[in-house]
């Protein structure tokens, strides 16, 4: 069975920085396709970005150029690196995991994914 285990959440001011990390339990992890999600409340759970092994990173408009998403595939680790953060991005964001290799398209859905961790909450407030 497939484990994720967020951590990394917390409170920070607007423009500060934090680093998520997730630790997978998944065999191959390499092959893994690899996503974050993010859910405030009365919302949906909206995409925030993802990797694959072979195929590169990808971003939602909202976070792109301020949040880095990478995988630490000899560790079974994937990273949410978040710049410049706004109040709009307080959530309780989420690890996931695909089988193989997703196709682009895909990628937002969360019906592409098949494992999920817990969740860490993220707060952006002065």
């Amino acid at each position: 069975q497939v484990h994720l285990a967020e951590s990394g959440g917390g409170l920070v001011q607007p423009g500060g920085s934090l680093r998520l990390s997730c630790a997978v339990s998944v065999r191959p992890f390499s092959t893994t396709t690899m996503g974050w999600f993010r859910q405030s409340p009365g919302k949906e759970r909206e995409f925030v970005a993802a990797a694959r092994r072979v195929g590169g990173t990808f971003y939602d408009n909202s976070v792109r150029g301020r949040f880095i998403i990478s995988r630490e595939n000899d560790k079974n680790m994937v990273h949410l690196q978040m710049n410049s953060l706004r109040p709009e991005d307080t959530a309780i964001y989420y690890c996931a995991a695909a089988p193989g290799s997703a196709i682009a398209s895909a990628l937002r859905s969360t019906g592409t994914y098949d494992s999920w961790g817990q969740g860490t909450q993220v707060t952006v407030s002065s």
